[in-house]
């Protein structure tokens, strides 16, 4: 009796045991050319001032804010381009402006992959922030500001200084205003640029309200709509067989992707680094097509042998009218 005691005891123990061991550690996300991979647990999100930019290598250099420091980047086929609150595309940005760059280690351990550019107003609009203004400078037209949420449950930071100038424009109600428009106590958002040094916020663009940012992301969309459609929607090829090509359409693909049905009649064509199309569009059939996450996949049957495509390089889709 007393050993089967012990025998219970010591299966009890090593169950707690075996219960209590930390989880085996998955491994690091990588990024992996031909593949939309974001390795979130190995990234930097870094406040810049945009220096240069190569559309046709989408490639670029930015300012780290604070700092003399170049940094340079490649954009991902993938990446997200996030612009006036809605996707855009490189073009979209001005040289000067300030936005978080999401950095990732290319092959050779060098900080240059970017998974994203998030311009200073999709960032406020996605998180609910907004800037309080605490203190108006006419003289030198300067704001001091705490960011804040909608109803400041959570202040990011305090004693924020806003600088305008000459070029700076102002929007209320959806309709241009001024800078005596601005009373202590309201909330508003910006677009804004740097000066090459330092930690300065010059406004491109102050928003009064939220009727005002809503019209500039509404014509972004628009702008991005018209794109996809001119352009064709962008996604990497999976798979090839004979006539047969699998795509993950990418995340700014979105409403393309959800439109997509069996049935359907699509143009493909195979596109270069620039993401351009760079051979004539064939045409097909959607057999297949889903959402997975925030990415469409899609099988097509083309009605030509798919050699013109290459698994890993980007494609664009636009659907037949």
């Amino acid at each position: 009796m007393k050993a089967l005691i012990l025998f219970y005891s010591l299966t009890a123990i090593s169950l707690l045991s075996a219960a209590d061991a930390p989880a085996p550690k998955k491994p690091a996300l990588e990024i992996i050319p031909g593949q939309v991979i974001v390795p979130t647990d190995a990234m930097r999100r870094i406040w810049g001032e945009l220096v240069s930019m190569d559309l046709k290598t989408r490639t670029g250099t930015f300012r780290k804010e604070g700092t003399d420091e170049l940094m340079s980047f490649t954009v991902l086929p993938y990446a997200e381009l996030l612009h006036h609150a809605a996707f855009g595309d490189l073009q979209d940005f001005r040289i000067g402006e300030r936005a978080i760059f999401r950095m990732h280690e290319n092959a050779e351990g060098q900080w240059t992959w970017l998974t994203y550019i998030q311009d200073q107003m999709n960032m406020m609009n996605g998180h609910k922030e907004y800037f309080y203004v605490d203190n108006i400078d006419s003289a030198k037209g300067t704001l001091t500001c705490t960011q804040a949420n909608f109803d400041k449950t959570f202040v990011r930071e305090k004693g924020i200084l806003i600088e305008t100038d000459a070029a700076t424009r102002y929007w209320k109600n959806g309709a241009l205003a001024s800078f005596a428009d601005i009373k202590t106590g309201d909330k508003i958002r910006t677009q804004t640029h740097g000066i090459g040094k330092g930690k300065t916020q010059v406004c491109w663009e102050v928003f009064l309200d939220d009727t005002s940012l809503i019209k500039f992301q509404d014509a972004q969309k628009a702008v991005h709509a018209k794109r996809m459609a001119e352009q064709g929607a962008p996604g990497y090829v999976d798979q090839l067989e004979g006539n047969k090509v699998q795509i993950t359409l990418f995340q700014e693909s979105g409403e393309i992707s959800r439109s997509l049905k069996p049935g359907q009649k699509v143009t493909v064509a195979p596109a270069g680094i620039d993401r351009r199309p760079n051979k004539e569009p064939l045409e097909g059939v959607v057999k297949e097509a889903k959402m997975v996450g925030n990415l469409g996949k899609t099988s097509i049957t083309l009605e030509a042998p798919a050699a013109i495509f290459e698994v890993g390089a980007v494609a664009r889709l636009w659907i037949a009218p």
